[in-house]
């Protein structure tokens, strides 16, 4: 792993950035993996100003998401997709018909043998970024006695609810989810992975320096040939 410890959010966001922006411009059709949380927000901001200011342009780029929450409509203010079209789509010239999502809305079975089709059939994810949960969690795959494969549906944590329903003032918060499996996303050519803030501090460690078991999904990552891990002086501090 290539480790890499800033001082500010905003300083990791526009070295993530800019892996992305410079991979852009090299490779204008690549296929990007994204994430959704508060952690990537200002590596998209910064890959949004740069798309303004004309120095990278995302026309023939081809995205997907590792996650979406199962029975609530693609259009509600807490989706995964309406964060990213907030936060990143609706802010850079990517064409609607190159983003793909998990759709918690129809057969999981069937969807999940949809979305590693269309990942196949577009050549593999070039970049996936991944951030962390408290638990060692990545995407929504949460500790268990085995490595997931492919995306699939599941039930959350009460953890995970306890900690997002205060989103939820409208609807109930959704109990389950699809999510891009462990095995799917070992498969993209190179993961950036962000973690900020005390709070993720041990599950770092977990990962970094523990070892490679389900019980901490994300420590799974020491055995990726390509794995860049941006940090502020907090997430480092167990290290």
């Amino acid at each position: 792993m290539d480790i890499r410890i800033f001082k500010t959010e905003q300083e990791i966001g526009e070295a993530a950035g800019k892996i992305y922006v410079d991979y852009i411009n090299e490779n204008p059709s690549c296929v990007l993996g994204f994430a959704t949380g508060a952690t990537p927000v200002p590596t998209y901001t910064y890959m949004a100003q740069q798309c303004k200011a004309g120095k990278v342009s995302f026309k023939d780029v081809k995205t997907f998401n590792l996650d979406e929450y199962c029975d609530l409509p693609k259009e509600h203010k807490n989706s995964f997709y309406m964060f990213m079209y907030d936060n990143l789509f609706s802010k850079v010239d990517l064409k609607p018909e190159n983003i793909d999502f998990l759709d918690g809305n129809t057969d999981p079975v069937a969807e999940s043998a949809r979305y590693a089709k269309s990942i196949e059939d577009k050549g593999g994810i070039d970049i996936q970024l991944l951030g962390i949960g408290r638990n060692g969690h990545i995407a929504f795959n949460e500790p268990a006695d085995e490595f997931s494969d492919e995306a699939y549906k599941i039930k959350l944590t009460e953890s995970t609810i306890e900690a997002n329903s205060i989103y939820f003032d409208d609807v109930p918060m959704p109990r389950y989810a699809m999510t891009m499996g462990i095995g799917s996303i070992m498969k993209a050519r190179k993961i950036i992975f962000i973690a900020t803030g005390k709070a993720k501090a041990q599950a770092v460690h977990d990962m970094i320096k523990g070892e490679v078991t389900p019980r901490c999904p994300a420590s799974i990552l020491q055995q990726h040939p390509d794995v860049t891990v941006f940090l502020d002086e907090d997430a480092a501090s167990l290290l």
